[in-house]
């Protein structure tokens, strides 16, 4: 039992120095109602541009054009993907956190 004990909190220090990737905001924090409807609709008027590229016909366009598009569409998947969020968790967390449940 103390072996058990002495592991876990092993184990749990061990936690403490895991890095988590955390995202930092580069823009400065919304203090107004308006500016925070603009910020809730913006993922929308992302999702609705590639929509259009999506539906577009791309093959009148020449090679630069299209390079362009592809150019477009990777940085509106990039700012979708920070703004979406998330929790991440390591894998030890995740194993902890089962045996934890198991365990108890």
């Amino acid at each position: 039992m103390k072996k058990l004990v002495v592991s876990l909190m092993a184990v749990f220090l061990s936690l403490t120095f895991v890095p988590t990737p955390m995202f930092a905001s580069n823009t400065n924090p919304i203090t107004t109602v308006s500016a925070e409807a603009t910020v809730a609709t913006e993922p929308n008027a992302l999702v609705v541009r590639l929509d259009e590229i999506k539906a577009l016909d791309k093959s009148t366009l020449t090679k630069a054009e299209k390079k362009e598009l592809r150019k477009e569409v990777r940085a509106i998947k990039a700012e979708l993907r920070e703004t979406s969020g998330g929790i991440y968790l390591s894998v030890v967390a995740v194993l902890i956190i089962v045996l934890l449940i198991v365990l108890l």
